[in-house]
């Protein structure tokens, strides 16, 4: 149902854009000519009220008229509901909407939108994902990403990993592939313990540690961690530890060699790796859903 002030306007802007008579603007619309042509006085026995709508809207947005009326009655205002919705449309008062928080990108210079790969190993980054076997033990998760390529370098498993074992990880990747100008992680434990930063600092490439409690910094490889848990680890009951491991050696192969990445265009990881063709062309080896990677052979 729509209100008298509300038809008022429409006529007064029906008059103004179409150059209607008001005569026919208010037949149109339903409007009662008397009704339109109303002028509201507002009594000065509302003045002081009016005021503390305004005064309780601007230090409480989020209050409607119910709650400003509880609290002009806290207050000692003897009103009534109505009244107070009255006097609150009249003067175009009302509860903003809601809008979408915007999550921010952070100060840290560490992250994805901030520093993002620009070549084959010009970022690595890794982090761990938890699982259990079916008996209810432990299985942690390390996978090991080339965030420009979307390579899954490594995706090794086992009932816990310390400082060590992520250097053991590390040195093998870095022995097969060479060394990455940077690594990305989070501030866990395994990761800014003494052992992994000073084999990182022996080897000479950097660190990149994101905010804590800000996963989104690390984007690439939390976006192949929910893919590993979606398509991996809520599908396979692990029976043992060894099974873990060779179910997870079959899905890094499926990963690189088989699924395709819509980051790629459709293309598989293998299929835009071939750097040398790339770069003796010119060719970016990222491609997005608009663009067409070249037809390698």
């Amino acid at each position: 149902m729509v209100s008298p002030d509300r038809k008022r306007r429409a006529v007064d802007r029906a008059q103004k854009d179409l150059g209607v008579s008001e005569r026919r603007a208010c037949q149109t619309l339903g409007q009662s000519r008397s009704t339109q042509r109303y002028r509201a006085r507002l009594p000065k026995k509302d003045a002081g009220l009016v005021a503390q709508l305004h005064r309780i809207s601007k230090g409480h947005p989020r209050h409607g008229y119910r709650m400003v009326t509880w609290l002009l009655r806290s207050e000692g205002w003897d009103v009534n509901r109505k009244r107070v919705q009255r006097l609150w449309r009249q003067e175009g008062l009302k509860v903003p909407r809601k809008t979408r928080k915007k999550r921010s990108r952070g100060n840290s210079e560490n992250g994805t939108q901030r520093k993002s790969a620009e070549r084959v190993n010009h970022v690595w980054s890794y982090d761990f994902v938890h699982d259990q076997t079916e008996d209810g033990r432990p299985l942690k998760w390390l996978p090991v990403m080339d965030e420009y390529s979307r390579e899954n370098l490594a995706l090794e498993v086992g009932r816990g990993m310390k400082g060590a074992d992520v250097v053991e990880v590390l040195d093998r990747l870095v022995e097969e592939r060479g060394s990455p100008e940077y690594i990305r992680s989070d501030n866990g434990p395994e990761f800014v313990s003494k052992v992994v930063c000073e084999w990182i600092e022996k080897r000479g490439f950097k660190t990149l540690f994101i905010d804590p409690g800000s996963p989104w910094q690390n984007a690439y490889v939390e976006s192949f961690n929910s893919r590993l848990r979606d398509e991996l680890l809520n599908v396979e009951i692990f029976s043992t530890l060894a099974e873990a491991r060779v179910l997870g050696n079959e899905h890094r192969s499926y990963y690189n060699e088989k699924r395709p990445h819509s980051s790629l265009g459709g293309k598989t990881q293998n299929q835009t790796s071939h750097n040398s063709w790339y770069k003796e062309r010119g060719h970016s080896t990222r491609f997005t859903k608009y663009s067409r990677a070249p037809n390698v052979s």
